[in-house]
C-alpha cells in the first residue's frame, strides 16, 4: 500500500503527463486541454500559450512576455508522434515501447520479443527471437545499448554490434537480478518501476543492479476461480511477507559492460536491511546507494567503487519514528555534491552535500514543507523548488542561492501557484487558483515584479441549482494542538433550515494529504446531484503538519485518524443542516480501512461505510509499509490490536458494505474476510460484495457494477430509495 491513494496517483501521471516538457515540473492547480494553459517557453523571452478560437479550437501563440505580442505557430509535434510517423505502415507506438534518449530510435515489443527502429530505416530490425518475454527495456543514456530483464535475468542488447550480453544467469522462481520482488517493487521502488532494479552509469560502461533472494519470505496463495481459470481453478502463490516475517535478502551488483563482469558492492549480507533508490556520481567512478535498515529509524547514503565493492558513509540521518528513501535526489552536474531534502527540523527542508560527507549549505530552513526541486541552474548557482508556505494547504515557488543565501518567494497569494521558468530565469510565469477562486496567469521578472496578467480564468456566476458550492475550513481538534484544514461540498439548491447526510471521503495515510487549496471546478458530483454533503478533512498524520503531527501515528495506526476525525464529526454536528443519524464514510485501501475501523472503533459517530479493499488488521499487511509504522507484531502488539478493525467488531451498530478483489495481491482479501468472521460472530448484519479476478481495484463492468452499489447504498440508507 502506497502512502499514495489510487486517485492520487492517477492525478500525479495526469498532471506529469500534460504538462512535462520544456516547463518545469511542480504542483499545477486542476487544469484540462479545454482550458487556457502555458506549455513552454521557446526562449528566455517568449513562452508558449494555448488559447481558444471561437468555435473552442486550440491556439496556440509563442507569446513575448515583455511587450505581450504573440503570433500563432503551429502545434508541435511531441517525439511520440514525430518517430511514430517513420514507423512502416501498420505499425503503432505501444505504451510498454520506449524512445531513445535523443529521440533518434525505438525498442518496441512485438511478438513477445523486442524489435529496434531509427529514423532513417524503412523496416524494424528483430533484435529477440524467443519464446520467453522481456521486459523494462531501458535506453542506455547515449542509445546504444538497451539493458532489460529475461525470466529475472539481466541482460544488455548493444545496438551499435548487435549482440546481447548476458549479465547474469542465476535467476530461478524466488532469486532474481535486475527485477524486484513484489514488496520492493510496492513500497521502496513504486509501481512506476513496474519491477525494474537496474540503473544505467551515465556513460552508459557500467550499470547496477540489485539482486534478490526471497527464498526465506513466506507464500502467499491466492486461488483463481473464475471461468477463465477452469473448473479446478487455478493456485497463484507470491512470496510477501507479512509484518514480522522475513525480509528479501538484497545486495547491490555492479556490472561492467565491456567484461560482463559483476562487482558486489560490500554490505553485510547478513544484516536485515533495504537497499534501494542508487545514484551515480556524474563521472560514473562512483555509484551512492541508500540503505534503510529493517526498523526503518536510520537511513544511510554509501558512496561505492565499482571496481572493488569497497564504500564510505556519505550521508546519515536517525529519527526515533522512521524515516524513508529519498526518491528525488539531485546529483550535481559539476560533479560538487547532491542537493537533498530532509525532516531534520521537523519540516523537509533542502540540504547541499559534497560526495565528502561535508554540508556544503543548508539551502532552506522553513518551518513549513520543501514539497519538491523544480530545477537547479548550477553556473549562476541558483535551486528553484516548491514549497507550501506558511498554509500547508498552498503551494508556492522559490528560489535560493547555492549557499542559502538570497532566498526568493516567487509566487504570493492565496491557494496552489505554478511557476513556469524561462530557460535563462529572467522571467516566469504563476498559473495560480484556490478553492474560492479560479484563479489567473500572470507574467513576472526574476525580482518577483508583475508585469502582467496574462489571463484571467472565467469565475462563472454562481447558480445553486447547477454548481456546486465548496468551501475549506479548519477544525481543532479536541487537544488543541492541530488545526485541520477541511472542504465541504454541498449539495445543490443548499438550504441551511434543512437536514442533510454527510459522507466522509477519505484515504487517510501517513503523509497522505487530501487537502489542497485549488480550484475544484463547480461541475457537481453524483454526492450533491443527490442531496449528500461531502467532506475531506486531514489529520494531524496526513502530513499538513510536518514531522510532529506524523510521529503521532508511530506505533499507532488508527488511533489518531479515527480520534482526529471524530472531532470533525463533532464539528459538523454542530451545524444546523447536519443529520447525525445519516453520517457516512468511504474509502478504498488505506481508505477502506479508516472506513471499516469508523464503524467499529468509531461507531458512536459513522452510522454508515462503503470500504473498499480494505486493511481490517496490519498484521495481514506487508512488512514494509507496516514495520516503518507500527514496528513488527511482536514488538507493539498492543498497538496491532488497538489499531485492528476486528478488536472492535462488537461497537459495530450500522450499517457497513464491503467490497475487495479476490486476486488482490495487494490488500488480500483475507482481510475482508477476517472481519467478516467476525461480525457473523457476533451476529451483526453488513454487505460485502467480492470481484471474480479483482485486483486492487478493478476496471471494466466490474467496476461499472461497484460503483452502482454504492451508489445504491447510499440512496437507500440515506433516503430509503431502493433501485
Amino acid at each position: 500500500m502506497n502512502k499514495i491513494s489510487l486517485v492520487k496517483i492517477f492525478m500525479v501521471f495526469l498532471l506529469c503527463f500534460l504538462f512535462t516538457g520544456n516547463q518545469t515540473v511542480a504542483q499545477r492547480p486542476i487544469r484540462n486541454s479545454n482550458q487556457v494553459a502555458i506549455l513552454g517557453w521557446t526562449d528566455d523571452t517568449h513562452y508558449l500559450i494555448r488559447t481558444f478560437d471561437a468555435d473552442r479550437n486550440p491556439v496556440i501563440k509563442n507569446v513575448n512576455i515583455k511587450t505581450g505580442k504573440g503570433k500563432v505557430v503551429p502545434p508541435s509535434k511531441s517525439e511520440h508522434e514525430i518517430i511514430e510517423e517513420l514507423l512502416p505502415d501498420g505499425v503503432k507506438l505501444e505504451m510498454n515501447d520506449i524512445i531513445s534518449p535523443d529521440n533518434n530510435s525505438v525498442v518496441l515489443i512485438k511478438e513477445n520479443d523486442l524489435f529496434y527502429f531509427k529514423k532513417g530505416d524503412t523496416e524494424l530490425h528483430r533484435i529477440t527471437n524467443d519464446t520467453l518475454g522481456e521486459v523494462n527495456v531501458r535506453f542506455s543514456p547515449d542509445g546504444s545499448k538497451i539493458a532489460y530483464t529475461r525470466e529475472k535475468d539481466l541482460y544488455i542488447y548493444n545496438l551499435v554490434n548487435d549482440r546481447e550480453i548476458r549479465l547474469t544467469a542465476d535467476a530461478s522462481e524466488r532469486i532474481y537480478n535486475g527485477y524486484s520482488s513484489w514488496v520492493y517493487m510496492e513500497e521502496i521502488l513504486g509501481r512506476a518501476s513496474r519491477y525494474a532494479a537496474f540503473w544505467w552509469s551515465p556513460d552508459g560502461s557500467k550499470i547496477a543492479y540489485l539482486r534478490t533472494d526471497e527464498c526465506d519470505v513466506p507464500i502467499f496463495t491466492l486461488n483463481r476461480l473464475d471461468e477463465p481459470d477452469g473448473i479446478h481453478g487455478l493456485l497463484e502463490q507470491v512470496p510477501y511477507p507479512k509484518a514480522g516475517d522475513p525480509n528479501p535478502k538484497v545486495k547491490m551488483g555492479i556490472a561492467d559492460i565491456s567484461t560482463a563482469k559483476t562487482t558486489w558492492v560490500k554490505t553485510d549480507y547478513s544484516v536485515d536491511q533495504y537497499i534501494a533508490w542508487p545514484f551515480w556520481t556524474p563521472d560514473s567512478k562512483k555509484l551512492a546507494i541508500q540503505i534503510v535498515n529493517r526498523d526503518q529509524n536510520d537511513l544511510t547514503i554509501i558512496l561505492a567503487d565499482p571496481s572493488t565493492g569497497d564504500y564510505t558513509d556519505i550521508y546519515n540521518e536517525t529519527c526515533k519514528t522512521w524515516v524513508e528513501f529519498r526518491e528525488d535526489i539531485y546529483v550535481m552536474n559539476n560533479g560538487t555534491g547532491f542537493i537533498i531534502r530532509s525532516y531534520k527540523n521537523d519540516w523537509e527542508n533542502l540540504y547541499y552535500y559534497g560526495w565528502d560527507a561535508r554540508l556544503i549549505a543548508q539551502l532552506t530552513d522553513f518551518d513549513f514543507r520543501v514539497n519538491s526541486i523544480i530545477r537547479v541552474d548550477e553556473d549562476p548557482g541558483i535551486v528553484y523548488f516548491t514549497a507550501t508556505g506558511p498554509e500547508s494547504t498552498d503551494n508556492h515557488a522559490f528560489r535560493v542561492s547555492l549557499d542559502g543565501k538570497n532566498l526568493l518567494q516567487l509566487t504570493s497569494g492565496e491557494g496552489s501557484h505554478r511557476a513556469d521558468i524561462s530557460p535563462k530565469g529572467s522571467y516566469y510565469t504563476d498559473t495560480w487558483s484556490s478553492v474560492s477562486n479560479p484563479g489567473s496567469i500572470d507574467g513576472y521578472n526574476k525580482s518577483g515584479k508583475l508585469l502582467k496578467e496574462i489571463h484571467k480564468f472565467e469565475h462563472p456566476d454562481y447558480n445553486p441549482a447547477e454548481d456546486s458550492k465548496v468551501e475549506m475550513v479548519k477544525i481543532m481538534t479536541s487537544d488543541g494542538l492541530f488545526n485541520m484544514p477541511a472542504i465541504i461540498t454541498y449539495p445543490l439548491n443548499f438550504d441551511p433550515s434543512k437536514k442533510y447526510p454527510v459522507i466522509f471521503t477519505i484515504y487517510g495515510g501517513p503523509d497522505a494529504k487530501n487537502v489542497y487549496n485549488r480550484w475544484q471546478g463547480n461541475n457537481p458530483s453524483w454526492y450533491s446531484q443527490n442531496g449528500i454533503i461531502t467532506f475531506t478533512v486531514d489529520h494531524r498524520g496526513s502530513g499538513q503538519f510536518g514531522k510532529k503531527g506524523l510521529d503521532y501515528m508511530y506505533r499507532s495506526l488508527g488511533k489518531w485518524e479515527i480520534l482526529d476525525y471524530a472531532d470533525a464529526v463533532k464539528w459538523l454536528l454542530e451545524k444546523p443542516f447536519v443529520d447525525g443519524t445519516r453520517m457516512g464514510i468511504t474509502g478504498s485501501s488505506y481508505g477502506g480501512y479508516m472506513t471499516c475501523l469508523a464503524l467499529t472503533k468509531g461507531a458512536d459517530y459513522w452510522t454508515h461505510g462503503f470500504a473498499g479493499s480494505s486493511v481490517t488488521d496490519y498484521r495481514l499487511y506487508d512488512n514494509i509499509y507496516t514495520e516503518r509504522y507500527m514496528d513488527t507484531p511482536q514488538d507493539n502488539p498492543d498497538g496491532y490490536k488497538d489499531g485492528s478493525a476486528l478488536t472492535w467488531v462488537k461497537n459495530y451498530t450500522g450499517k457497513l458494505y464491503m467490497t475487495h478483489g479476490d486476486m488482490d495481491d495487494n490488500v488480500h482479501m483475507q482481510n475482508s474476510i477476517y472481519l467478516i468472521s467476525r461480525l457473523q460472530d457476533e451476529g451483526k448484519i453488513f454487505q460485502f460484495m467480492f470481484y471474480p479476478n479483482g485486483r486492487h481495484g478493478w476496471g471494466g463492468a466490474k467496476a461499472l457494477h461497484s460503483r452502482n452499489e454504492a451508489n445504491n447504498f447510499w440512496l437507500e440508507n440515506f433516503f430509503g430509495t431502493k433501485p
